[in-house]
């Protein structure tokens, strides 16, 4: 398969036509090599309209999800972006290329295990994307305070210990699902001190699995 010709029909076919419009993200999604985020198993169909099953409840997001959610995180050049949930570390990567400086948190070795080849091809600026383990619920504090965090999945809710994470004026990208409702992605601005959300776009005709991290625990009901 020609995986260059691949991506760049991923993008003008998936990712322009759903009002993705930034040049960077185009850019970065048409140059990354997004089939070696995955499992061999699972190249041909890396680049496909769907999310793809990675093993114990985590997906690599459809990259027209995974666009719209950058589009709206909007980072921007020089900015200190955490990537909570990160995965094998594709939507990091993408930040990356578009100028940000990211440090991707992801607690299962095994899932981040499988973007390294993809990391290592996708050609990023000396020193953009820097990869730990830890807890995607509880951040990374002692390098706060960032200017975006992003997290790569879905959540019933924002922890306070997340967003106080955040810069003066700093913003927060992540998908909501909540029983009941169809999935939504939320922008989430820390001002005065205070932090907020919105809701920005719906996502139907997806399942959007819980990141683990984030999932209510046994005995707990949301209100």
């Amino acid at each position: 398969m020609d995986y260059a010709e691949a991506r760049r029909r991923m993008v003008d076919g998936q990712v322009r036509p759903n009002r993705v419009t930034d040049p960077r993200i185009l850019e970065g999604m048409r140059a990354i090599p997004r089939e070696l985020f995955v499992p061999q198993r699972l190249r041909v169909r890396a680049l496909s309209d769907e999310d793809l099953a990675l093993g114990g409840g985590r997906v690599l997001l459809q990259p027209m999800v995974v666009a719209r959610l950058i589009q709206l995180a909007a980072p921007r050049p020089g900015e200190r972006v955490l990537v909570l949930g990160a995965g094998p570390g594709y939507g990091a990567a993408v930040m990356a290329h578009m100028g940000a400086q990211v440090v991707a948190v992801e607690d299962d070795a095994v899932i981040a295990g499988f973007g390294e080849e993809g990391i290592a091809a996708a050609g990023l600026p000396a020193g953009s994307l820097r990869r730990q383990a830890g807890s995607s619920e509880a951040g990374l504090p002692d390098g706060a305070p960032y200017d975006l965090i992003f997290i790569e999945g879905a959540v019933p809710s924002i922890p306070a210990a997340l967003s106080a994470q955040l810069a003066e004026g700093g913003r927060l990208s992540a998908i909501r699902a909540v029983p009941g409702q169809v999935p939504s992605a939320i922008l989430g601005r820390r001002v005065g001190g205070s932090f907020s959300t919105v809701e920005a776009f719906d996502i139907a005709g997806t399942q959007m699995p819980l990141l683990p991290a984030f999932a209510p625990k046994p005995g707990f009901a949301l209100s």
